[in-house]
C-alpha cells in the first residue's frame, strides 16, 4: 500500500469518527420542549420598522449574529388604516390591540360609531393574566396608549394618562411621568396609583422594585420622552428581561407583555441614520432578551413586528462595495407591508400574508381563548 493511499484512508477514518461523534455528542444544554399552547405572549413592536429596517439591522449586527435569523416563522401584514392606505401608529396599534381597523389618530376606538374597543391587554387582565408594557416613549404615546386607553385623538395625553387608572396593569416601564402629575387639572395621578397599591419609581434601575411579584409597579424613565439610544438610553433590553421574570411571578395563568422600540420611528421621520442604527440595534438586543426567556421557558410565544414602515427607506450601494448606504424617499410613513416574526408555541399561525388586525385574532387562537369582541 502506497504512502498516499494510507494517508487517504486515515483521513477517511478520521472524518467518519468525527461525524459519529458529532451525532452522539449531547448539546451543552438540552433544548426546552415547547408547550402545545403558550401561557405567555410577548408582543414586540418596532415602530416604523418594516423589511428595509430589519435588513439594515441584520447587516449592521453582522451575519450569523442578528436575532432575526433565529425565528422559524415569518409572515407579513398589511398595515393600512380603516379609511386611509397609509396608517399612523395609533390606528396601527389599535388594530393589534383590538382586532379592528380604525381611523388615523384614534386611540382604542373603532368604527362605525368610534366607541371604545376591549383590548387584548384589558381582557387578559380581567381574565387573570398578568400584564405589562415596556417602551422607549411616554406612557401616553400612541402605541402603549392603544392597549389601555380609549380617546378620540392621540393628542389627548392628559386623558390617556387618566385611562391608565381604569385597568389593573401589573407594570409599566417608560417615560411620561409628567403627564400623571404636571397637569392642567392639577390632579396627581401618581398619588392615585400609590393609593391603588402601586410602587412608583423614577429612573432606569430596578433595585427598589418588587421584582418578587408582591406588588404592581410603574418605573418612569423620563418626565416626558426618554432620550435616544445614541444619547445613552440603554434600559429596553434589560427591562424586558426583568419584566418577563417579574410577570411570571404575578399570575399562574400567564402574562401578556407589550414591548415597543418607539424611537425607531422618530429616527426615520428625521432621516437620521446614526440615530436609526442605535435604535435598531437596541431593539435587536431587546428581541434577543425576549427570545432567551422564551427559549428557557417553553411556554412563551414571541411575536415581533412593526406597525408600519417609515421613511420610504432603501439600502443602496456604498462607495465600498462591501457596505451599503441608507436612502430615504420621505419623512413620512409608507404603505409597505410589514414582516411578522414568531417563535414559540403556535408560532406557525403567524406565517403567510394577512391584515394587521389578524395579529389580534392569532394571539387569541394561540392561547386557545375566545376574543372579547
Amino acid at each position: 500500500m502506497t504512502r498516499t493511499l494510507r494517508l487517504y484512508l486515515l483521513l477517511l477514518l478520521l472524518l467518519a469518527v468525527n461525524a459519529c461523534a458529532d451525532r452522539r455528542a449531547p448539546s451543552a444544554k438540552a433544548p426546552v420542549v415547547l408547550a402545545e399552547r403558550p401561557k405567555n405572549i410577548i408582543l414586540l413592536i418596532g415602530d416604523g420598522m418594516a423589511t428595509p429596517q430589519v435588513s439594515a439591522a441584520l447587516y449592521w449586527r453582522g451575519a450569523g449574529r442578528s436575532v432575526w435569523e433565529q425565528f422559524p416563522i415569518v409572515g407579513f401584514h398589511k398595515s393600512h388604516a380603516y379609511d386611509e392606505r397609509v396608517t399612523d401608529s395609533a390606528a396601527g396599534a389599535t388594530a393589534f390591540a383590538c382586532g379592528q381597523k380604525t381611523k388615523n389618530g384614534a386611540i382604542g376606538i373603532v368604527p362605525p360609531d368610534y366607541g371604545p374597543c376591549r383590548t387584548i391587554l384589558e381582557e387578559l387582565d380581567a381574565r387573570g393574566w398578568a400584564t405589562g408594557m415596556v417602551v422607549t416613549c411616554s406612557a401616553t404615546h400612541a402605541t402603549p396608549a392603544c392597549f389601555i386607553a380609549h380617546q378620540d385623538l392621540r393628542a389627548f395625553t392628559e386623558y390617556i394618562a387618566e385611562d391608565y387608572l381604569k385597568t389593573a396593569l401589573d407594570c409599566f416601564v417608560g417615560g411620561g411621568r409628567g403627564y400623571f402629575y404636571d397637569r392642567p387639572d392639577r390632579r396627581n395621578l401618581l398619588d392615585s396609583l400609590r393609593q391603588r397599591g402601586y410602587v412608583v419609581r423614577q429612573g432606569t434601575g430596578f433595585g427598589q422594585l418588587p421584582l418578587d411579584g408582591s406588588a404592581p409597579f410603574y418605573l418612569f424613565t423620563a418626565e416626558r420622552e426618554p432620550p435616544a439610544a445614541n444619547e445613552g438610553r440603554r434600559y429596553l433590553p434589560s427591562a424586558t428581561a426583568r419584566v418577563c421574570e417579574y410577570l411570571q411571578k404575578r399570575s399562574p395563568k400567564g402574562f401578556f407583555l407589550m414591548v415597543e422600540g418607539s424611537q425607531i420611528d422618530w429616527a426615520l421621520h428625521a432621516n437620521e441614520t446614526n440615530w436609526l442604527k442605535a435604535e435598531l440595534l437596541d431593539f435587536d438586543a431587546t428581541v434577543a432578551a425576549a427570545l432567551r426567556f422564551a427559549q428557557q421557558n417553553g411556554e412563551t410565544l414571541v411575536i415581533v413586528t412593526g406597525d408600519h414602515e417609515c421613511g420610504g427607506m432603501g439600502l443602496i450601494p456604498a462607495k465600498n462595495a462591501k457596505h451599503f448606504e441608507v436612502a430615504y424617499t420621505a419623512r413620512l410613513h409608507s404603505a409597505a407591508m410589514v414582516p411578522v416574526f414568531a417563535y414559540g408555541p403556535q408560532a406557525r399561525l403567524f406565517s403567510g400574508l394577512y391584515e394587521n388586525t389578524d395579529i389580534y385574532f392569532k394571539m387569541w387562537q394561540a392561547l386557545g381563548e375566545q376574543p372579547a369582541l
